[in-house]
């Protein structure tokens, strides 16, 4: 059965009963075959990518401070935000409350890089080296103006709890290339500040089969917990208990039509081989010296943001599909200037040494870099302003990322905003089309990767998305 058609037959025993004592099962089961025959698969284009990398800055970097450099924010700085620039638009409650919204310039410069002559902020030197391979979007928007929600959002296409994350889709629709390890592997930066939480759901299946969610590697002795054979039990030991267990498993698949028993004994399965390759891929004393002078030294130390970029280039050059690198700590309602600073410090040289990395070794080509955030930063300061400190607020109607790699313009900027930083003028670009564009450059049309679920299908771009063409090389 293909990994793009719905389950079709394959209902739980419970489902049937509980129909079947409603006097509706044979209703059902000829609902759900027809169904599954009038299923398609869908259509596929020639893939640019093979493969993604989403390196998730999440509590919301700042686009003044980054790649949106706004020259009028400098002039007018103090001055209140005009009440034809905000046109009513909704407030947190952290500044809300607010009698004067004052505009905040950056402390920050902005210098031309490349012969694309891209502006970067002089926070991120390293960035800027690779300018003319990147593709900044400065016209991101989103729904959810709160970090809960807006992160659930783009990692799901779904501001509540409960849908399957954009990795989980990807191994659901395309799978690994390497059977030994995960189609979707998690990291999260151990060296970062925990300003806001990070939920397993991020990068959970959903209402998928279980053995599509993320599994996250992390550092130390044990990268994938629970992992390794207890004392005691041999390797040969765990291979006669999972031959036992699928013996089982196919006795119970047989009366029961559940596809989780398909899904926990494919679990089991990858996990046996992962006892030998997660060993090997996540080891790093095989790379050179000049490896790590690329990353930095903190490359050395596994959990760091830098590992764990290193990790992530090991892990996709072994057939990953999907790696998602979480970085905390962007979420800057005072003390910007420092704190800022210090993120960029923390995650500069890494992203753009992942990049530089995959292009020395040919992988750029058909590998997508992505680098961002939930939403941006508001162009007035929230709370108090004194000389050298100033906190700006979540906003989520236009903010910036980055893509670099296969299928997008590399050198180029898409969309603009005012000259306040505050709404998008051109090249609107909404968090369903960013989904929809990414499952495009994998060969896939986002409408149609679908799954059935409580009578409907569903999508990772739910009943909207268009495929930013503009940004295509």
């Amino acid at each position: 059965m293909s990994a793009f058609d719905p389950i079709g037959l394959r209902i739980a025993r419970r489902h049937v009963l509980g129909l079947g004592a409603l006097g509706l099962g044979t209703f059902a089961l000829a609902a759900i075959a027809r169904g599954a025959g009038a299923a398609q698969k869908p259509r596929r284009f020639p893939a640019k990518a093979k493969r993604i990398v989403y390196l998730f800055q999440a509590g919301g970097p700042s686009q003044f401070e980054t790649f949106d450099p706004k020259p009028l924010l400098h002039e007018r700085h103090g001055e209140p935000l005009p009440d034809s620039v905000r046109q009513g638009q909704r407030l947190t409650g952290m500044s809300g409350n607010q009698a004067i919204l004052p505009l905040a310039g950056s402390f920050t410069e902005f210098q031309r890089h490349g012969a694309s002559g891209l502006a970067v902020s002089d926070l991120l030197p390293h960035t800027a080296r690779i300018a003319d391979r990147l593709c900044v979007v400065r016209s991101l928007h989103t729904e959810a103006i709160n970090h809960d929600p807006a992160i659930t959002f783009f990692c799901t296409g779904h501001q509540q709890p409960g849908r399957p994350s954009m990795g989980a889709w990807l191994a659901y629709g395309l799978g690994s290339d390497n059977a030994d390890l995960p189609a979707f592997v998690v990291l999260v930066s151990k060296d970062a500040s925990r300003d806001q939480p990070l939920y397993s759901r991020l990068w959970g299946p959903g209402f998928l089969p279980s053995e599509h969610q993320g599994v996250q590697f992390r550092s130390g002795a044990e990268p994938v917990l629970y992992l390794a054979n207890p004392d005691g039990v041999s390797r040969a030991a765990r291979r006669s208990m999972l031959d036992a267990l699928g013996a089982l498993e196919a006795d119970a698949r047989e009366h029961a039509l559940d596809p989780e028993i398909d899904a926990r004994l494919a679990q089991a399965e990858l996990a046996f081989r992962m006892q030998t390759s997660v060993p090997e891929a996540t080891s790093t004393k095989d790379e050179p010296d000049v490896t790590f002078a690329l990353y930095g030294e903190g490359a050395r130390t596994p959990g760091t943001y830098a590992a764990n970029c290193l990790l992530a280039r090991r892990l996709l050059e072994r057939g990953v599909r999907f790696v998602q690198l979480f970085h905390q700590g962007w979420d800057q309602h005072a003390n910007l200037p420092a704190a800022i600073t210090t993120q960029c410090k923390a995650t500069d040289q890494a992203s753009a040494a992942l990049v530089t990395d995959l292009a020395q070794r040919g992988l750029l080509d058909d590998t997508l870099v992505v680098w961002g955030g939930e939403f941006g930063r508001t162009a007035y300061c929230q709370g108090k302003m004194t000389p050298g400190d100033y906190g700006r607020d979540h906003h989520p109607r236009c903010f910036s990322i980055w893509l670099a790699g296969a299928g997008v313009k590399p050198g180029h900027v898409h969309g603009a905003t005012d000259d306040f930083g505050y709404n998008i003028v051109d090249g609107a670009v909404h968090v369903h089309d960013l989904h929809a564009t990414l499952l495009h450059l994998l060969g896939v049309d986002h409408e149609q990767l679908v799954y059935p679920h409580q009578g409907r299908y569903f999508r990772l771009t739910d009943v909207a998305g268009e495929v930013v063409r503009e940004i295509l090389a």
